[in-house]
């Protein structure tokens, strides 16, 4: 005789499981990976102090914010370029104060027109301000500025001592 054939108790397969990632999800922890690596604290400080300080050599980047600088040193001082498109003269700071240079400046423009038919307001206004660490030896008291064409330029001549410490190594043939 034949025998019945047996059932085995089945088990459910198991499905794999697989986890559906958004497009925007991804998007989002690129985004948010982006402003962890940006420094931002800049932005949310309102006034300067100690902490906005740089080094003399690195500037900050914020957007729109800070004007761009240039700095170059040269045998008998460092000078400081900061560009400073439509401001003028009045609406700028430039102090050194415990080492530390700090160019602040702030452009206010109202523009107001009266037509017939219509009426144009306009208020823009703005204000930064960037601290540098500046190297001993700067003369303090010979510090110069000037302002042309937009362009802030700060002299800061070196004392003798410092313009002496530079000393030239000899390269020796191994």
């Amino acid at each position: 005789m034949a025998e019945a054939p047996s059932k085995a108790p089945a088990k459910p397969e198991a499905k794999p499981t697989t986890r559906v990632v958004s497009p925007l999800s991804s998007l989002r922890r690129e985004i948010e990976r982006l402003f962890d690596d940006f420094d931002i604290g800049a932005w949310r400080r309102p006034a300067g102090g100690m902490f906005d300080v740089e080094p003399f050599w690195r500037g900050e980047l914020t957007f729109g914010k800070a004007p761009a600088v240039d700095i170059a040193e040269h045998d008998k001082d460092y000078e400081v370029a900061a560009e400073l498109p439509g401001m003028e003269e009045k609406d700028i700071d430039v102090k050194f104060a415990d080492g530390v240079l700090t160019i602040k400046g702030e452009k206010k423009e109202e523009k107001e027109e009266k037509k017939k038919d219509y009426y144009l307001s306009e208020r823009r206004f703005g204000s930064f301000q960037r601290s540098f660490q500046v190297p001993d030896g700067v003369e303090a008291d010979k510090i110069e500025a000037s302002f042309k064409n937009g362009v802030l330029t700060v002299v800061l001549p070196k004392s003798a001592e410092a313009q002496k410490r530079e000393k030239k190594i000899e390269i020796k043939k191994g």
